[in-house]
């Protein structure tokens, strides 16, 4: 099976295509492309932010030479809510299985108190309740005549779902899943000591902040802030008074947040670029530092606000592009206070690959997308098409795969067998026909030689 999965970025569009087979998930293809089309997370033009999807995707399945059997697209946290369900169901036959947990999930569903306009993006649950027996991590399997499950639900405007699925459409693309992009970020990120404690994850990006509470099996809360790093580029050009492309180089080749160097350099001035004025980095540093700040602050802010804060055990998790600058891994600790900070990408454990991708935290929820598609997500969920998904599809999948590779070995040397033992008997018809044919040569011989001697015998 080949996974390609599409991140649409506010500024940037990543691609990546995974093929799933019997020794695991590697990466055969990957693409960038410019983001046309969105702002802050959120698509302001569909036929620009296709063309970007576009332009991702041809140039991925060009370095893959292969197609795509599953398309899973990542939806910004942005466009989403969430709440909060309980589904209860009874177990007639005293014994819970697969068809039990979604009869309990989706009671979940329906119970839920969803807003008019909403669709459902996952159905996470987080806790199992079996008779009296609470904080159950997997009920399959157990005995009890009653299954109650606590869910967190992510939702979005039907609106958004359909401009992001028109998007991937007009691209020549079906979408087969979507996935929140905080959540596919922590599925690459995250360890499971991380997620057994408590962990909070946060993907900086270009245009948002994605954050999500990681507790157990599963998420708990999700949120976003719409600052990013294209937030430090805009201010760069207005404190230098130069265009935006030059002010992301100046960031990309400057981005440190500790102070530099009393040194200068010039820039091309806005309105002008043939004339250029000379700026210290000291200002530089100083504008990259005070916009990091305030962005943690805020993001420091939004967590403290949250219930499950001190839950969070495992620290605080930072991947995305904006992590890259120098520095924020020493400055972040001071706002989350004092909270063990880890800058993350991709565990190398879960996929094969190349390295420049796994140690890129831009490539995070990309790669997230994949391994979603491959099969790692939480015990058991709602998908966006509203079916279950459970960890025992890897399992499964993954037997799949070999009874076809036996069946497939068996088949080859099925044929190899019936072809030798054609050609057996082939050379064994060739060999009877061959005695059969000098036997009939030899008794013509021999009678034509008989008639001779009697022709010979009667003239004497």
């Amino acid at each position: 099976m080949n996974i390609l999965g599409i991140d649409l970025g506010s500024t940037q569009t990543c691609a990546i295509i995974t093929q799933k087979d019997e020794e695991g998930l590697k990466i055969i293809g990957f693409a960038k492309a410019k983001t046309n089309g969105v702002k802050k997370g959120t698509i302001t033009n569909i036929e620009l932010a296709s063309k970007s999807i576009e332009e991702a995707v041809r140039n991925a399945e060009m370095m893959s030479g292969v197609h795509y059997d599953k398309v899973v697209v990542s939806i910004s946290g942005a466009y989403t809510k969430s709440v909060d369900s309980i589904g209860v169901v009874n177990i007639p036959n005293h014994e819970i299985g697969i068809k039990e947990i979604h009869r309990a999930v989706s009671t979940a569903k329906h119970t839920a108190n969803i807003p008019s306009g909403y669709e459902i993006i996952h159905v996470l649950p987080y806790n199992f309740k079996v008779n009296d027996l609470e904080h159950v991590d997997d009920p399959l399997g157990m005995s009890g005549s009653r299954l109650e499950v606590s869910t967190h639900i992510v939702i979005s405007q039907e609106s958004h779902i359909k401009n992001l699925k028109k998007a991937v459409e007009l691209a020549d693309l079906r979408v087969d899943n979507i996935v929140l992009s905080g959540y596919a970020s922590s599925i690459a990120c995250l360890d499971d000591s991380e997620k057994e404690l408590g962990s909070v994850l946060i993907d900086m990006g270009g245009g948002i902040c994605d954050m999500v509470v990681h507790t157990g099996n599963s998420i708990r809360y999700n949120d976003c802030l719409q600052i990013g790093s294209i937030n430090i580029t805009q201010d760069l050009s207005m404190a230098l008074h130069t265009p935006l492309k030059e002010a992301e180089k100046i960031k990309l080749n400057y981005a440190a947040l500790s102070q530099q160097p009393n040194a200068l350099i010039q820039i091309p001035t806005m309105g002008d670029e043939k004339r250029v004025n000379e700026v210290s980095l000291d200002i530089i540093s100083e504008v990259i530092y005070a916009r990091t700040e305030e962005t943690l602050m805020i993001l420091a802010k939004i967590l403290s606000d949250n219930r499950y804060v001190n839950s969070v055990g495992g620290g605080v998790v930072l991947t995305g592009g904006m992590t890259k600058l120098a520095g924020i891994d020493a400055l972040a600790p001071v706002h989350f206070d004092n909270r063990s900070v880890r800058l993350a990408t991709t565990k190398k454990d879960l996929i094969i690959g190349f390295n420049e991708i796994f140690n890129d935290p831009e490539n995070t929820c990309a790669i997230g997308l994949c391994l979603y598609g491959a099969g790692y997500f939480t015990p058991y969920e709602l998908d966006s098409n509203e079916k279950l998904r459970y960890k025992g599809e890897i399992e499964n999948y993954n037997r799949q795969i070999r009874q076809e590779s036996i069946s497939q070995k068996e088949m080859e040397n099925e044929i190899k067998s019936d072809f030798f033992d054609e050609n057996l008997r082939e050379n064994d018809t060739i060999a009877i026909q061959e005695q059969l044919d000098f036997k009939e040569t030899k008794e013509k011989k021999s009678g034509i030689f008989k008639n001779l001697w009697d022709k010979f015998t009667n003239q004497f």
